[in-house]
């Protein structure tokens, strides 16, 4: 089974990973593709003041930080992974690799935005849900 394990850096992302500890733990072939993804950076005063090698340089030093955490679950627990840090749309580019690795599901974290935040910007999860040609698991 091919887990593509999506995080955040956050809280909610040390819980994902230990999910797919437990997930790992109860299936003798499993791949796990732990993906960070970095937004696009479109601020001025960034892309003016430093070159775009620099810029995604910084990016992906951020991405590698914020799978810091899910790497030591992972690592602690004697799992396996491969760590990439892509640069896109969140949603479209955690969609994107999934297909691109044939993962058989995403694993994601929620934030427990409430229903209003949800509906005015949208979630990164619920545009995965949509996106996903797999199966999503959200953990919460």
């Amino acid at each position: 089974m091919k887990i593509l394990l999506a995080v955040d850096g956050s809280e909610h992302s040390a819980r994902v990973a230990r999910h797919v500890v437990k997930m790992a733990q109860g299936c003798p072939a499993y791949e796990i593709l732990l993906l960070n993804v970095q937004a696009p950076i479109d601020a001025p005063e960034v892309l003016g003041h430093m070159p775009a090698r620099e810029v995604e340089a910084m990016q992906e030093t951020r991405g590698g930080d914020a799978m810091g955490s899910a790497r030591s679950i992972l690592d602690a627990a004697g799992v396996s992974y491969v760590p990439e840090v892509a640069l896109g749309p969140v949603p479209e580019t955690i969609s994107r690799r999934a297909a691109e690795a044939k993962a058989d599901a995403i694993v994601i974290g929620t934030q427990g935005a409430s229903a209003l935040r949800s509906a005015l910007m949208g979630s990164v999860t619920t545009e995965v849900l949509r996106l996903a040609g797999c199966p999503v698991t959200v953990v919460k």
